[in-house]
């Protein structure tokens, strides 16, 4: 055996074992069920884990975007006309949210732990200084004492109404953004502290938010179920809420928006709870995004999340009290916050009833500015890219003894609004690249395989062809080298031919006789010696 052919036989083995591990490996799925059970493993909250650690304190830089809707007509508005208003901001902050008095509960299957946040200005972020910036929005807790005394006599809110008027206090006020933002001493506030001191005599929309949690949580591990991390057992002791009218409307589901379980698919719905909203709301796929480098899902609100109970009655629970119902885009949640009548919604109405937009002037919803979606890497679940917008307004409407209140017409009044902002920084992208390429080539080894086969079977095809077309180049030279032996023996007799007539100056011998016409003559050669 020659050794071209012994160099195609051994390709042909080589071939041959390369395609069946490979096709077998594949169909299998040996390598992807590997990865995806050290993923469901992985990703568990352990002490000595590196997802813990960054489960404990995250990585990414947050920041925390305030828009104030200044009013530019105030007197108009109290006279009964449309409010019109005029975005200013942002004002950042930096958010740091890290997690304290973690424990961990029932062997591992259960996590304790605080998330207090704490933030810090960021001049460079900012369209200028909080604390000299002055909006003029409305007055909250005016609007809160009102509401307070709506179910009293008219007799009663007449005689505070008389009150207040005495201490100045208006249903718009002129104050710095720091402090409608942070807290000041609010006249009125002090007056009701004198008399019933747990009411705090200082308002602002983050007052003693600086610093402090937003409560008590005990999440899943995913010890038992990889699709349970991250989900939260209990909020505040509670594994649901009592203030709406549902059973299903007072569910905890989903997470705190931070992590989620890997091997996310396209089809499923995410849940978050979230404590600002005294809610939980879903999240759907919207489309395929890259973040430095990286694959990821987008995944943001569909529009039934906060639609009219006429057009998704699923939502009818979040009617407090029962059948008390606001229009689509809007969410009343002064059940859950004492006080004033909050209403949430996305910023500037985005995806609410044109209704609500149309009552004040200066509002511009679009999608790109003030939608809310959250980046999420399929494979480990981890978020790279994070915004989540809400606004926060309240609902100003005519309040008999209030004569501040007597033209105006009801409005869901917008006051600010946040985007809270979070992307994967450079050295934790640079790591889940790595990891990822890693994950990829791991799982498509049995590709790889079945590609190393397929090159080697081109290789034989090449080789086998060359080989047969070099045994044809020998056959062709043997067939040539028989026939050249084969002419070469026919040429030992040689014909000539000679003229037509015979030269007449010469004599024809006696014993030849003249014919006329052509004639052939015939003379041997001399034989070849052996």
């Amino acid at each position: 055996m020659t050794r071209r052919s012994c160099a195609i036989y051994a390709t042909g083995i080589v071939c041959a074992h390369l395609l069946i591990v490979g096709i077998a490996l594949v169909l299998a799925q040996v390598f992807q069920t590997m990865i995806h059970s050290r993923l469901k493993k992985e990703i568990t909250l352990t002490e000595k884990s590196q997802v813990f650690a960054s489960w404990k304190n995250p990585p990414p830089p947050v920041y925390m975007e305030y828009y104030f809707f200044n009013v530019t007509n105030p007197e108009v508005f109290l006279a009964g006309g449309k409010a019109v208003v005029k975005q200013i901001g942002p004002y950042t902050y930096r958010e740091y949210r890290p997690r304290e008095n973690v424990t961990f509960l029932e062997n591992g299957t259960k996590v304790y732990a605080l998330n207090p946040k704490t933030f810090v200005f960021e001049p460079n972020k900012s369209v200028g200084d909080p604390k000299d910036d002055i909006v003029v929005t409305v007055n909250i807790p005016f609007v809160a004492v009102m509401n307070e005394l709506n179910s009293y006599s008219f007799f009663l809110r007449s005689f505070v109404s008389m009150y207040i008027r005495g201490l100045g206090v208006d249903l718009f006020i002129n104050r710095t953004v720091h402090e409608v933002l942070w807290g000041f001493k609010d006249p009125l506030l002090t007056k009701i502290h004198s008399m019933k001191p747990d009411v705090d005599e200082y308002f602002g929309l983050m007052w003693k938010k600086n610093g402090t949690h937003e409560g008590e949580f005990v999440f899943h591990t995913g010890e038992e179920n990889y699709l349970d991390y991250g989900k939260i057992d209990t909020w505040n002791g509670l594994r649901e809420m009592s203030w709406w009218s549902s059973n299903q409307s007072n569910m905890i589901n989903g997470t705190d928006g931070a992590v989620f379980h890997p091997l996310i698919n396209r089809n499923e719905l995410l849940y978050i709870f979230a404590a600002d909203l005294c809610r939980s709301i879903h999240l759907a796929y919207v489309e395929d995004v890259e973040v430095k480098g990286i694959q990821a899902y987008r995944f943001a609100p569909p529009s039934d999340v906060l639609m009219s109970p006429k057009d998704n009655p699923t939502n009818e629970g979040f009617c407090v009290p029962a059948g008390d119902c606001l229009g689509t885009g809007v969410l009343k949640v002064s059940v859950c916050r004492e006080g004033a009548p909050i209403v949430v919604s996305f910023p500037h109405f985005y995806q609410a009833d044109p209704a609500y937009i149309n009552a004040v002037e200066g509002l511009n919803p679009n999608k790109e500015e003030h939608e809310t979606y959250l980046d999420l890497q399929p494979t480990t679940g981890v978020p790279i890219r994070a915004c989540k917008r809400a606004q926060l307004n309240i609902i100003l409407k005519r309040i008999p003894g209030f004569p501040k209140t007597k033209f105006i017409n009801q409005t869901i009044f917008p006051i600010m609004f946040v985007n809270e902002t979070a992307t994967i920084d450079d050295d934790s992208a640079s790591q889940m690249r790595t990891l990822l390429l890693i994950v990829t080539l791991v799982s498509n080894f049995p590709l790889l395989i079945v590609g190393l086969g397929i090159i080697l079977l081109l290789v034989l095809i090449v080789l086998f062809c060359r080989n047969r077309q070099k045994k044809n180049e020998v056959k062709r030279i043997d067939f040539t080298e028989a026939f050249h032996s084969f002419t070469t023996a026919k040429d030992d007799t040689a014909y000539t031919q000679v003229r037509d007539k015979p030269d007449e100056s010469s004599e024809a011998p006696a014993t030849q006789p003249m014919r006329n016409g052509s004639y052939i003559a015939m003379s041997p050669v001399e034989a070849q010696k052996c």
